[in-house]
């Protein structure tokens, strides 16, 4: 059977991974449009902070995919998909047949409604930069590079308080440079978390040095000698900028899906095998998917649903019995000093809400319960219980009237004392859902990543999987390997 798969994302790699564990790698085209090795696009924050380098993110080299015999083809671009022929046809004119086409492209930028942005000849403006890709980091880096002679302070204005936004202000804040948050929404991460936790990211930010401006968008970008200024519609100026950065706005890739006759609403809409309703040969996963669910379509932009998905896809092109529901939904923060988790979707779930904030700690707790099910949850300062509140979550573990109120109270002081503690049935990776036994069933940190995935998400696992294979196992502990 020859599979096709349009993208080299995160979602693919985990697909062709799982295909090639089921001896399926002959027969499977992979077509990237980017130039690089598939790559981990979630740490791209990280290489611009520094703390990882950019080989770091390879997820899978050109050589494994030949070692598999999977036929890897990058700075493959699409132009359209011949579905009565059954093959995707390249901007070069190639044309490569399929009988089962994969849909993984992801997400694309859109540029917010800020005059000034694009000049007059349609390029973006000198100090603008996106940051969705390698290639948008690495030319980030390069400017930040470039600017280092100048004698004052830089300063850099990040357009968009969302998950990647914070990420990206953090790392631009640790590099030095005089860092504002611009968040059109009433409060930071609006998207997943409440009020609440959003005032807490918003102190914490500024304790570490970052402006933040919420409820007021930008409108116009000027130029200002050798800098630039920017307008918020609330009458403020941003004056004296160097960069701007926009993380705001993003929309499934449907472009290639929609011109083909595909059912497309927000994003290419898929059923519970992630096949398409028009042809049963065609498949979705990942960002550009829009699952459809009794409640309605649903799409996501994380990690740990988009792996899920390939997991069933595989074993769906493999013949075997596999569904999607779409039930499990982890959001990660990975950004220094700023630490973030949502399970499920908090703030649009019906149950009783446990809460606790402490701003001056820097710290939110919530619950949302449902039968004494945990059916969503944020924690923002302290993730010292999220592994057990994870694990409680995807077990629909039912809960005693006290046990919600007792989670929430976990802190430092009284949390497990390390890594050599946890039971090995506690999740330590939500991105491949990997347990602590599975990480101790490791010889080394590559044998963590080659065997169950895990530090290969949002790397927010790392620290924890390092002290995991550092220390002893709880005693009465049997290690057994766990196949991903």
């Amino acid at each position: 059977m020859r599979t096709v798969v349009v993208g080299s994302g995160m979602a693919a790699t985990r697909l062709v991974e799982h295909l090639v564990a089921r001896g399926l790698g002959a027969g499977l085209t992979v077509l990237g449009d980017e130039p690089h090795a598939p790559y981990n696009r979630v740490l791209l924050s990280a290489v611009l902070e520094g703390t990882h380098r950019v080989d770091a993110l390879t997820l899978r080299d050109p050589a494994w995919y030949a070692e598999h015999g999977v036929d890897l083809r990058l700075g493959a671009r699409v132009l359209e998909l011949d579905r009565e022929a059954g093959e995707v046809v390249l901007v070069d004119g190639d044309r490569v047949p399929f009988d089962r086409l994969v849909l993984a492209t992801g997400s694309i930028p859109t540029l917010p409604p800020i005059r000034g942005l694009v000049r007059m000849d349609g390029r973006l403006h000198e100090r603008v930069h996106a940051f969705r890709s390698l290639d948008d980091c690495l030319r980030l880096l390069r400017a930040l590079g470039s600017r280092q002679a100048r004698p004052a302070r830089n300063r850099a204005v990040v357009v968009g308080g969302g998950l990647l936004g914070l990420q990206v202000a953090r790392a631009l804040s640790v590099r030095g440079l005089a860092t504002e948050v611009v968040e059109g929404g009433e409060h930071l991460l609006r998207s997943q978390v409440g009020a609440p936790a959003g005032a807490v990211l918003a102190r914490d930010l500024r304790r570490l040095g970052t402006t933040v401006y919420t409820g007021a968008r930008a409108v116009r970008l000027t130029d200002e000698g050798t800098t630039s200024r920017l307008s918020l519609d609330n009458g403020f100026v941003l004056d004296d900028i160097d960069l701007v950065v926009l993380t705001a706005g993003g929309r499934p890739s449907t472009a290639l899906a929609r011109h083909a006759g595909l059912t497309v609403r927000r994003g290419i809409v898929v059923d519970d095998q992630l096949r398409s309703p028009d042809d049963d040969r065609v498949h979705a996963l990942g960002d550009c998917a829009e699952h459809l669910t009794p409640e309605g379509g649903r799409t996501t932009g994380f990690v740990p649903p988009a792996w899920d998905q390939a997991a069933v896809l595989a074993a769906h092109l493999a013949g075997e019995q596999a569904a999607y529901d779409g039930s499990r939904t982890v959001a990660r923060l990975r950004a220094t000093d700023l630490d973030v988790a949502v399970l499920g979707e908090p703030e649009r779930t019906d149950g009783e809400v446990v809460e606790m904030t402490n701003p001056v700690a820097g710290s939110h707790r919530k619950l949302v319960v449902r039968d004494g099910v945990i059916v969503a949850a944020t924690f923002v300062g302290d993730l010292s219980r999220i592994g057990l509140v994870t694990q409680h979550f995807d077990r629909r573990t039912v809960l005693g009237p006290a046990e919600p109120g007792a989670l929430l109270l976990a802190d430092r002081a009284t949390a497990p004392a390390g890594p050599a503690t946890l039971p090995d049935d506690v999740e330590v990776c939500a991105c491949a859902g990997v347990t602590a036994g599975a990480v101790r069933a490791c010889s080394s940190l590559a044998d963590v990543r080659e065997t169950t995935r895990a530090t290969t998400g949002c790397g927010g696992c790392a620290a924890t999987v390092r002290d995991l294979l550092a220390s002893p196992a709880p005693s009465g502990t049997t290690l057994e390997r766990t196949p991903r």
